[in-house]
Formats: C-alpha cells, sequence, structure tokens
C-alpha cells in the first residue's frame, strides 16, 4: 500500500514537472515571437537580419532599430516583468488575488509625487534625472502604501481594502490632473502623455538604470521564495519555520513599492498587469509554489506588455494608444473571472 502511494506521488511529481518545463518552454517562445514582431512591425519596414546580426550602420533604419525599437523593447518586457512581480508580492502580503499596485492606489501615489516634482523641478530647473525620478516615485508608492495599510487595520473584509485602494487611487488621480492641467511650462508638455502611460521615448540610459533596479529587485524577490511559501501556508506555520514576519512583511512591502516606483516613473502607471498575470501563470503551472510562479510572473508580464504595447503602437497607427488602455482591455476580463470564481467558490 506505501508502494503504491509513493508510485503516485512520484508519478504527480513528475506530471507537474513536465507540465512546468511546457508552460516555461511556451514562454520562452511567446517572449522571442512578441519580441521579433515589436522589432519587425511599424511605420517603417527593416531589415532586421541586416541591421541585428550583420549590424550594418549603412542600414538608413539603423538608428529607428537602435535608438527607438530595441530600447523601448526592453523597457516593455522588463517594466511588464517588474509590475507581475509587483503584483504577486502585494498578493502575498495581502492573502488577496485581486491586490496590485494600480488596484490598491499605489502606482496613482507614485504617478502624484512624480508629477509634483516635476513641476517644481523642471519648471525651475529644466532637468529631471532617472534617480530623481525613482526616487520620487518610490516615495509615492511607500506614501500610498502607507495609507493602504491604515486603512488594513481598520477595515477586516478584504474586499473593502480594495475599495479603499481604489478610492486612494483616484484621489491621486484627481490630485495629478489638477497639477497637469495648470501646469504651463514649455518643459513639461508631455507631462500628460506620460500620465496615461507608455513606453515611448526610452533611451539607453533609462534602460541602464531600470535595468539594474528591476534586476537587483527581482533577484531579491527570488531569494525570499521559500519565506513567501511558507507565508502562503499562515503566518503561524512561517513563524515555525523560522521567518522573521516582520523583516519579511517589510521586505515585501519596499519591493513592491520599488518595482512598482520604476514602472511608474518610466512609463507612468500601467494597469492591471500586476492582479492578471500572476492568476493567469499560477493557472497555467498549476502550482502557486514561488520558486516557479516568480521567474513565470516576471516572464510572463514581459510578454503580457511586449503584446500590448504592440497594440498600442500599430492598431490606430500612427496614431498611437496608451498602453493602460490596452493592458486594461485584456486584463480586466481576466479580474472579472477571478471575481466570479471566488464568489462561485464561496456558495
Amino acid at each position: 500500500m506505501q508502494r503504491q502511494s509513493d508510485i503516485d506521488e512520484a508519478f504527480g511529481r513528475s506530471v507537474r514537472h513536465r507540465r512546468v518545463t511546457i508552460v516555461f518552454s511556451a514562454l520562452a517562445v511567446l517572449l522571442v515571437v512578441f519580441a521579433s514582431l515589436n522589432l519587425v512591425i511599424g511605420t517603417v519596414d527593416v531589415d532586421l537580419w541586416d541591421i541585428i546580426v550583420r549590424h550594418n550602420e549603412s542600414n538608413p533604419n539603423y538608428a529607428i532599430v537602435w535608438n527607438l525599437r530595441v530600447p523601448r523593447l526592453i523597457a516593455a518586457a522588463l517594466l511588464g516583468g517588474a509590475l507581475a512581480l509587483s503584483g504577486f508580492l502585494l498578493q502575498t502580503f495581502f492573502n488577496n488575488p485581486i491586490a496590485g499596485p494600480f488596484i490598491l492606489g499605489i502606482s496613482s501615489g507614485a504617478k502624484l509625487v512624480v508629477a509634483i516634482v516635476m513641476i517644481l523641478v523642471v519648471g525651475s530647473t529644466g532637468v529631471m534625472t532617472n534617480a530623481m525620478l525613482i526616487i520620487s516615485a518610490f516615495v509615492g508608492s511607500l506614501i500610498a502604501m502607507l495609507f493602504v495599510l491604515l486603512v488594513s487595520r481598520r477595515i477586516n473584509s478584504m474586499s473593502m481594502l480594495i475599495v479603499a485602494g481604489v478610492m486612494i487611487g483616484y484621489i491621486c488621480t484627481a490630485i495629478t490632473d489638477f497639477l497637469i492641467t495648470f501646469a504651463s511650462d514649455a518643459n513639461i508638455v508631455n507631462l500628460k502623455n506620460w500620465s496615461l502611460g507608455s513606453f515611448s521615448g526610452t533611451n539607453w540610459s533609462d534602460i541602464g538604470i531600470m535595468t539594474a533596479v528591476v534586476v537587483v529587485s527581482a533577484a531579491a524577490v527570488f531569494c525570499l521564495s521559500k519565506p513567501i511559501g511558507a507565508f502562503q501556508l499562515g503566518e503561524q506555520y512561517a513563524r515555525s519555520m523560522g521567518v522573521n514576519i516582520r523583516f519579511f512583511r517589510i521586505a515585501l512591502i519596499l519591493l513592491s513599492s520599488l518595482l512598482a516606483a520604476t514602472v511608474t516613473a518610466f512609463a507612468g502607471p500601467i494597469s492591471f498587469v500586476g492582479i492578471a498575470v500572476p492568476h493567469v501563470i499560477k493557472r497555467a503551472l498549476g502550482t502557486s509554489k514561488p520558486l516557479v510562479v516568480i521567474p513565470g510572473a516576471f516572464f510572463g508580464g514581459a510578454i503580457f506588455c511586449l503584446f500590448c504595447d504592440l497594440i498600442a503602437r500599430t492598431a490606430f497607427a500612427p496614431t498611437e494608444v496608451s498602453i493602460s488602455a490596452v493592458t486594461a482591455l485584456f486584463g480586466a476580463p481576466i479580474v472579472i473571472s477571478i471575481l466570479l470564481r471566488r464568489e462561485k467558490s464561496k456558495r
């Protein structure tokens, strides 16, 4: 009897391992496909073999690919992965599948502080460094996160906490729109476009900064895989496994805020990626183990944002749609399905 149980368990592990392998293989293929499509498709037809492989600088479209499309592609992949990880951390922290940086108002808080700093600094000095962008967005994210945490101490219902987060987001967005409306300096005319969300305008200097921040943060998140797995089984179980809950919670807050802040600083607020992608990845993998969900969510977020950015650029070319509008179009139905499934499970 025991031997049969061992055989069944080994078979189950084999099936799960095969499923994980298939999912990650599919993610790798999709990443290559959408990255290639983002390079090829545009208002100008390009010869990727001549430009990318042969590195022919005399090609008239060389600058278009290397200075515009490649940085934008990398930004979409990195920031999409960062948003998915931020959403995964917030869902773990609040034990709620629809918690995310956009829904809880964290992205809106980052947008508000960045807008204030841009108006004050750019309006007076004309210079806004990447470091200033990230720091101001991080401060805004933390402020919004602190408000959400204060509300969570008074509200036991997780659904009401989400509603409170949405209200915080609306307040921050309203203040930001008010500031943008009355901002007249010529140096901040693009502030409104940024506030809607876009990967356009990314340069190689931006790529260097965001790569350093996102890669280090993602590595830190992956290093927390074991305590996250323990925490998913309950706070008491995590304590029994030696997890320092206070330090762990602080780490989740800081990392999720930093990842969301980096996205907002460089691309503006982007909706629903942090909620939809971790949910889809968990269902595809058939497990919630952080060791596989964390890299899966990162690659899933990258693919999702590459796909949505392609739609935003090409659907109504030469007019470009806000990336947040496209992510909402595909991400919102997933969130609705999560809510319906949770409601069905309660019956």
